[in-house]
């Protein structure tokens, strides 16, 4: 399946972003004076090869969720159980992402790809979230039925699934620890992209038309910070950063095991399936499989945070023109996020300094994605209104 989708990856369609730009400069606007917008919309048709191209709706979030063995080496001070947990939350519809979803009628799949804990939550359950403090934080509010049984694909043919649903993936109870050994083996690495690229096609046949990342796993911006420094080379602690706010002794502790891991196994970024075995985790690989199978479908994938960007520069490794298909919604705070853009040659959308994850800051700038489409589709040119140019 990896083989087969990668094969299905091409470039942009030149003479379809050739006919967009031709389109903006007729446009009853200034030439360029919808900034980045018009790059955006550019880019877009020649991913469709159409002008101009679909408006990319309906939306779809696919959260993937696993765990970490790197969590023994003490990176973060909350307790691994709390993956397991906001996923029932995320069923639940208590989290921030689905907030946001409700607010731009997206779709939210969660994927438990690589979570420790077995997952058995009935659709009427409302989660109660684990404070790092030892106290219990009640999430509140409406319980949101999840959408049926673990594994279904969830709605009806032809539609993305209304209410949050859970995907039984798991490929193993977490990764191994990094710092000792590798994380994941090479037949896991390919499980959890293929995992990606399966629920890419899911979806996508159920009629989104756009994909946004989302992701759930504690102490999973230490790998995330790992695999950013073997794809650009940049120093681990140009890489690193705190993650949910720790504070400066685990931040530094953090640092030396991204180092601890990288000076262990030298992993290559020509191999960039041998990188994520090393260094990654199953939500890395399962993101890095969304956006192929994104990319192969000629179908946008909004990146969300660093565990996107960090999938994504796996992604680009594996097919360089799968970047065509990447659209980095906003810039987090991460510092390897900002390191990772760079590398791929994407500018975010928004920056307001977001560091949650879960697809949260994907789904904020997914309005700007549809203006951008939109104003090829709507707006009028100067012949047509009668305006007369300069």
């Amino acid at each position: 399946m990896l083989e087969t989708t990668i094969a299905a990856i091409g470039p942009l369609d030149e003479s379809a972003m050739t006919a967009a730009r031709d389109l903006q400069a007729r446009l009853t606007k200034p030439a360029g004076s919808l900034g980045a917008l018009e790059d955006l919309s550019v880019r877009l048709a020649g991913l469709a090869g159409a002008c101009p191209p679909p408006l990319p709706e309906p939306a779809a979030v696919a959260i993937f969720a696993g765990d970490h063995g790197v969590h023994a080496q003490r990176v973060t001070p909350w307790p691994q159980e709390v993956t397991a947990q906001m996923i029932g939350n995320f069923l639940a519809g208590g989290a921030v992402v689905n907030a946001f979803a409700r607010q731009a009628d997206a779709s939210v799949t969660v994927v438990d790809v690589g979570v420790a804990t077995p997952l058995s939550f009935p659709p009427e359950a409302t989660a109660g979230v684990a404070d790092p403090t030892g106290g219990t934080d009640a999430t509140g509010g409406r319980a949101v039925p999840a959408g049926g049984a673990a594994g279904a694909t969830g709605g009806p043919a032809g539609a993305v699934p209304a209410s949050p649903r859970l995907v039984d993936a798991n490929v193993r109870r977490g990764t191994r620890d990094m710092t000792v050994t590798a994380a994941l083996n090479p037949d896991e690495v390919r499980a959890a992209i293929e995992v990606g690229i399966r629920i890419a096609g899911e979806l996508i046949d159920a009629g989104a038309g756009v994909l946004l990342t989302g992701d759930m796993g504690i102490a999973n911006t230490t790998p995330a910070a790992a695999l950013i420094a073997a794809f650009t080379g940049v120093d681990p602690a140009e890489a690193t950063g705190r993650g949910t706010g720790v504070d400066d002794e685990t931040y530094r502790r953090k640092v030396g095991v991204v180092r601890t891991a990288l000076d262990r196994h030298r992993p290559d970024p020509a191999d960039p399936l041998g990188v994520l075995a090393a260094v990654g985790g199953l939500e890395h690989a399962a993101l890095a499989g969304l956006i192929l199978g994104a990319a192969a479908r000629r179908v946008p994938v909004l990146l969300d945070g660093v565990i996107a960007v960090a999938a994504a520069l796996t992604a680009a490794a594996l097919a360089p023109d799968a970047v065509g298909a990447m659209i980095a919604g906003h810039r987090s705070a991460e510092p390897g996020a900002t390191v990772a853009l760079r590398h791929l040659g994407l500018d975010p959308l928004v920056d307001l300094g977001l560091r949650l994850g879960e697809g949260t800051g994907a789904l904020l700038a997914l309005p700007v994605v549809t203006g951008a489409v939109r104003v090829l589709h709507e707006v009028a040119t100067f012949d047509a209104a009668g305006v007369s140019e300069k």
